[in-house]
């Protein structure tokens, strides 16, 4: 097992001050939005087996059978199939949506095929992989994630009295679902001259009065703050507001727009670039290629608690890339077995933790926000006081059933 080094990214829209004090460290006065934990190429964790620092990507990739295990070789190949980050928001990330596989493989085989460069600002697939993901709360967590229902779009936009979004209105209001959705989304991608300082303006005003969607409306104000002049507000206004308790998780499948707004979690994710942008950003916007991907339905994200099992809280999802589970350690209580088989990343959250290998004794002591990549041929065990996050993959005992989405009136 190895102690990682990792990086943190400096994101504009990053706290200056969540990840320092969850670590105990002074803030540097700049953003400190994400910190990396694995083996993606752009930013690999480091580990020193005893020769000096090497990216774990390098490391893996020099002995993958023994890094990662049999079934996580032959399911995804050389590579540490998940990403594990420390995510602070202090503002409105992108609103983007990520591919299915299948979109993801003919994406990238088309652009290859075009001759279009990996790193071209234009381009939208930059590998043939899906891109699901997890934010686990630490704090207070707040987001957009899916689209409302129409009858709940049409009321919003009406609540607002701008003429220019009547006809839009009517859409909603007539048309299926999933026609009235992709012709308004997709109207409010490319609009009017006028029409988006004319809603920004209605929905400073409506933010400062008391009425049914005035929570929503705050939210958006919000949003128009942090990006003026940024036509994703339009496309915002149709997507779901959600806020999550801490402990409370937000799965994020294929096809459903979304966008992070504040705090601070543990974030998970396949090991893709694949981001398609819909707005909330200077960065390419692939009108045509989201209409292909975005689901138009009122398919909110599933908003999840963890289930536990013998000790160990896991949080339930349908895909096999990762798995996220939570210990709570006692210091009274017997250290807990991780055995081997599979690739982990265990992250301490709070208190302190101990991981010692079950082959030579060898223990490892990780504060908050330290980690420890603990490769598949090595079993170990927890101990200590505190919270634990353990990343894997999903593959074979370790797979869980897909859970359905909670109901009350923190999703709107």
């Amino acid at each position: 097992m190895d102690l990682l080094s990792n990086t943190v990214q400096p994101y504009a829209w990053g706290s200056r001050t969540a990840i320092p004090s969850l670590m105990g460290t002074p803030p540097t006065g700049q953003p400190q939005a994400e910190l990396w934990m694995g083996a993606h190429p752009a930013a690999p964790s480091r580990v020193d087996r005893g020769h000096g620092p090497l990216p774990l990507d390098r490391v893996i990739g020099s002995d993958p059978a023994t890094e990662l295990g049999t079934p996580t070789l032959r399911r995804f190949g050389p590579r540490l199939p998940f990403l594990l980050k420390l995510l602070a928001a202090d503002a409105p990330l992108s609103l983007q949506v990520h591919p299915d596989s299948a979109r993801a493989e003919a994406g990238f085989a088309l652009e290859n095929a075009l001759g279009v460069p990996l790193d071209a600002p234009h381009r939208t697939y930059r590998d043939p992989h899906h891109k699901p993901e997890m934010i686990v709360a630490l704090t207070r967590f707040h987001g957009l994630c899916g689209f409302r229902s129409v009858r709940q779009c049409a009321d919003l936009l009406d609540a607002l009295a701008v003429p220019a979004l009547r006809p839009h209105v009517e859409v909603l209001r007539t048309r299926s679902e999933e026609t009235a959705l992709a012709e308004v989304f997709t109207a409010f991608l490319s609009p009017p001259e006028g029409l988006l300082g004319t809603v920004t303006e209605a929905v400073t005003t409506a933010a400062a009065h008391v009425g049914p969607h005035q929570k929503d409306f705050l939210c958006y104000a919000e949003v128009a703050r942090a990006h003026p002049g940024d036509p994703g507000l339009l496309a915002a206004l149709m997507l779901r507001r959600v806020e999550l308790r801490p402990g409370e998780a937000l799965f994020l499948g294929a096809g459903v727009p979304h966008a992070y707004l504040s705090g601070l979690g543990v974030e998970i994710m396949a090991n893709s670039d694949n981001v398609l942008r819909c707005g909330l950003t200077s960065k390419h916007v692939d009108a045509a290629e989201l209409v292909r991907v975005i689901r138009f339905g009122a398919l909110p994200g599933r908003v999840l608690t963890p289930r536990e099992r013998a000790g160990e809280e896991v949080y339930p999802i349908p895909v096999d890339d990762f798995r996220l589970s939570r210990f709570r350690l006692r210091r009274s209580e017997r250290p807990r077995p991780l055995p081997a088989g599979v690739p982990r990343i265990v992250l301490c959250v709070e208190g302190a933790a101990r991981v010692t290998s079950v082959a030579t004794g060898d223990t490892l002591r990780i504060g908050p926000g330290q980690s420890l990549y603990v490769p598949a041929a090595e079993a170990v065990s927890l101990a200590g006081e505190g919270a634990v996050f353990r990343a894997t993959v999903g593959t074979g005992a370790a797979a869980d059933a897909p859970p359905g989405p909670r109901e009350d009136d923190e999703v709107t």
